[in-house]
């Protein structure tokens, strides 16, 4: 009996064997999550995390690699905003970027609306993708004997033409737009394989509807295809541009830098300044602008585009 007034003590609620068998499993699958993720995030803290904390360091230190790093503090940025070479290599760096990313955009964009709109075969698209393929490095040495001034086929086709001989890679005003031609051709299929899955995520309804009311091809490219994957170019600039900042194997294989610095773009002048003159900090410090560089680009690059918006939702 209780009297009035008084307080029940409240009583524990165990969970039925449902709610516990439920909230087991939900821990199993945790736990299974975070082991299919421990192999990826280790490799992201060694490989990515580590190296990148150890340059920020480096950049503030003078290494020569043989003795231990001693800091200097921002002296080697100091020194970077009045190098005239680091100029010269962002600028020679930004006019490859720009001619690389409009050719093998504009060129892949064609290609796999192509790909999309005339052949679904696996063989076709094996064949575009097979110069991705390839290593750099051999692509470079093809085209440095292709190329050659003197005894390059190209030369000679163009000479029996009637065009004469181009210094392509022997030119101020060639160099780059020859290296920029080589990167395109070799990565134009990779690119435009990954424009035309995003052009399999458009529903067929789309072009059939438009196909209705007489709308051209032109139209439906302009007016459907281009805005409707404005996602998938989204990522595929971003990539571009990365891998376009990146350029260092053809440059090393081909130019070397030259002539008169007219290649001489930003990773080649981290090798040189790391490797030849074993200034690390300073090159350190170099990677690090460019790190800058590219988290501004890529971020105003998705703004702009509303990459994290489709149009098909």
């Amino acid at each position: 009996m209780r009297l009035p007034g008084s307080t029940v003590p409240p009583v524990a609620v165990r969970p039925t064997p449902r709610t516990a068998r439920g909230a087991g499993w939900r821990q199993r699958e945790g736990l299974a999550a975070m082991a299919f993720l421990a192999p990826a995030a280790l490799g992201f803290g060694a490989f990515f995390l580590w190296p990148t904390l150890r340059a920020l360091y480096l950049s503030l230190t003078d290494w020569d690699l043989l003795s231990p790093p001693t800091l200097i503090g921002f002296d080697n940025y100091v020194r970077l905003a009045q190098d005239p070479l680091f100029w010269n290599a962002l600028g020679v760096t930004a006019e490859y970027v720009v001619l690389n990313i409009g050719s093998q955009t504009i060129l892949a964009l064609g290609l796999a609306v192509l790909l999309h709109r005339l052949t679904r075969s696996m063989v076709i698209r094996g064949i575009v993708l097979l110069p991705y393929l390839i290593p750099n490095v051999v692509v470079a040495l093809i085209f440095l004997w292709m190329l050659d001034f003197n005894l390059g086929v190209s030369n000679e086709v163009l000479e029996w033409l009637g065009v004469g001989r181009i210094p392509f890679l022997s030119s101020e005003t060639w160099a780059i737009p020859t290296i920029a031609g080589i990167n395109t051709w070799r990565y134009l299929g990779h690119t435009a394989l990954l424009i035309f899955a995003g052009l399999q995520a458009i529903p067929k309804e789309v072009y059939e509807a438009a196909a209705i009311d007489g709308a051209s091809e032109w139209r439906i490219f302009t007016r459907i295809t281009v805005p409707l994957l404005r996602p998938v170019l989204a990522l595929v600039l971003v990539l571009t541009m990365i891998g376009s900042f990146q350029i260092f194997d053809t440059v090393a294989v081909t130019t070397r830098g030259g002539p008169e610095n007219a290649t001489r773009v930003l990773y080649y002048y981290v090798f040189e300044r790391a490797f030849n003159q074993y200034d690390f900090g300073y090159a350190a410090a170099i990677c690090t602008v460019l790190m800058v560089i590219l988290a501004a680009i890529t971020f105003v690059q998705l703004r702009l585009m509303r990459a994290n918006q489709s149009d098909l939702s």
